[in-house]
C-alpha cells in the first residue's frame, strides 16, 4: 500500500524519529470529550441519557441549566464552528463529491474500505464488535447514508442530518471503545486504546485522501481549488468526529504524507483481512435490485473486483484472500471519465449541472443498498429509517 503511494507525493514522506514517537503516542489516545460523555451514560442509564444527548443536539443554543456537564462540554465544544471553516470551501466540496455519481460511492468504497481492511489492527474493533456478523451489506449501506447526508449541500450545518449523524457517530466509537476497553478481551500492549487517534486519522484520510486518489487514478479530472475544497470539507468532519487537529489535513499532499506515514505504522494483512475481504466481495449479491438481481449482482461483483485489482495490485488481492482479477472495468472507464470530467469544466454551468445530475443518480441508488426508501433529507420522501438508527 505504501509502494504505490509513495509514487503520488512529492518531496521526502519517511518518518523521522520525532514522527514514529507521535504516532506511538497517537495509539494511547482516544476522544476525551465523547469518552466522558459515555462515562456519564453508564452511570445515568442508555436508555435515559440517549435520550437527552438527542434533545441535546436539537437545542444546542439553549440548553436548560440542569444540562450534566459532560454532556453540555460535549454540545458546547462540537456546536460551534472552528474558526478555520470556509463555508464556501465546504459547499464546493460537497458538490464535487455529489458530481462524481455512482463512480465515486464505487471507489470510496473498493479504495477506502476494502484496500484498508490490509491493516489487521483496525479490523479488530470490528471482529471483536461482531459487526462481521451484521453483514457488509448493511456497513455498506450504513456508511453510504452518513456519506450522503454529510456531503448533502448544508449537510454539516450545525443541526442538519449529516452534522448530527456524525456526532452520533462519534458516540458510538467512544461506545465501542468503553465496551472493549471493559471487555477484558482487548490487548492492549498490542493494540493499543480502541478506536484510537492513530486509527481515526486513518479513517478520515479514507474518505478525503483516498478518495480523490481513486478518482484522479480513475480518471476523473479535478481542479486544485476543487481538491483542496474536498480536504477541507472531510478536515471539518474529522474535527467533528473527534480527530485531533494536528493530525488533520488541509492540503492534499499534506494529507497523501500523512496517509503514508500513517500505513507505515499500521500492522500487516492478516485472517481478519481475508473474513472481511471475502465477505465483502460478496456485498453485491446481497442488494436490493429491483430487476435481474442475479445477473446485476454478479456484474457488480465483477466491477468492483476489477477496481480493487487496480488499488491494491495483484500482492493485495492475495493479502484480502480475493481472485486474481484483470483491472478491466477501470482500464475501460478511464477514457470516458477524463473526456467527460474535462469537457464538463469546459462548458459554462457544466460543474453546477453535473454536480445535480450526479447527487440524483446517487440518492436513487440508495434504496439498492438499503432496502427500504431512503431518509427524507435525502429524497424529500418519507422513511423510518432514520427514526430507527435514532
Amino acid at each position: 500500500m505504501a509502494s504505490r503511494l509513495r509514487l503520488l507525493i512529492t518531496g521526502n514522506p519517511e518518518p523521522d524519529e520525532a514522527s514514529w514517537q507521535a504516532m506511538g503516542e497517537a495509539l494511547w489516545r482516544g476522544d476525551k470529550l465523547a469518552d466522558d460523555l459515555v462515562a456519564w451514560m453508564h452511570e445515568l442509564g442508555m436508555a435515559r441519557a440517549w435520550g437527552l444527548f438527542e434533545r441535546a443536539m436539537q437545542s444546542a443554543s439553549a440548553l436548560p441549566p440542569e444540562t450534566p456537564a459532560p454532556l453540555r462540554r460535549f454540545i458546547g465544544a462540537t456546536h460551534g464552528w472552528p474558526d478555520w471553516v470556509n463555508a464556501e470551501e465546504l459547499t464546493l466540496g460537497a458538490r464535487v463529491l455529489q458530481s462524481t455519481g455512482l463512480h465515486g460511492m464505487m471507489v470510496l468504497r473498493d479504495a477506502g474500505l476494502m484496500a484498508g481492511y490490509q491493516a489487521s489492527a483496525i479490523n479488530q474493533t470490528l471482529i471483536m464488535t461482531g459487526s462481521l456478523h451484521k453483514g457488509a451489506q448493511r456497513r455498506v449501506a450504513e456508511t453510504t447514508t452518513w456519506w450522503l447526508a454529510c456531503t448533502e449541500d448544508g449537510g454539516m450545518e450545525p443541526g442538519a442530518p449529516g452534522f448530527t449523524m456524525t456526532l452520533r457517530v462519534r458516540v458510538m466509537h467512544a461506545l465501542v471503545r468503553h465496551q472493549l476497553q471493559h471487555g477484558g478481551k482487548w490487548d492492549e500492549s498490542k493494540l493499543g486504546l480502541p478506536v484510537n487517534q492513530l486509527d481515526m486519522q486513518a479513517t478520515y484520510l479514507a474518505f478525503s485522501v483516498v478518495q480523490l486518489l481513486a478518482l484522479k487514478t480513475t480518471g476523473v479530472w479535478l481542479t486544485g481549488k476543487e481538491s483542496q475544497a474536498v480536504m477541507h470539507l472531510w478536515r471539518y468532519i474529522g474535527w467533528l468526529m473527534g480527530v485531533e487537529p494536528g493530525l488533520l489535513s488541509d492540503e492534499e499532499q499534506q494529507g497523501r504524507v500523512a496517509l503514508y506515514q500513517n500505513v507505515l505504522s499500521q500492522a500487516g494483512a492478516d485472517e481478519s483481512s481475508v473474513m472481511l475481504g471475502r465477505a465483502l466481495m460478496d456485498e453485491p449479491l446481497q442488494r436490493h435490485y429491483a430487476n435481474l438481481p442475479g445477473l446485476r449482482g454478479r456484474l457488480n461483483k465483477a466491477r468492483h473486483l476489477s477496481l480493487v485489482s487496480w488499488f491494491v495490485g495483484t500482492s493485495g488481492m492475495r493479502a484480502l484472500g480475493l481472485p486474481a482479477t484483470v483491472p478491466w472495468y477501470p482500464l475501460l472507464m478511464m477514457v470516458p471519465l477524463a473526456l467527460r470530467t474535462t469537457l464538463i469544466h469546459l462548458l459554462p454551468g457544466g460543474v453546477s449541472a453535473w454536480a445535480k445530475r450526479g447527487r440524483d443518480v446517487q440518492r436513487r441508488y440508495l434504496p439498492v443498498l438499503l432496502g427500504e426508501r431512503p431518509p427524507q433529507h435525502l429524497t424529500g420522501g418519507t422513511s423510518h429509517h432514520e427514526k430507527q438508527a435514532r
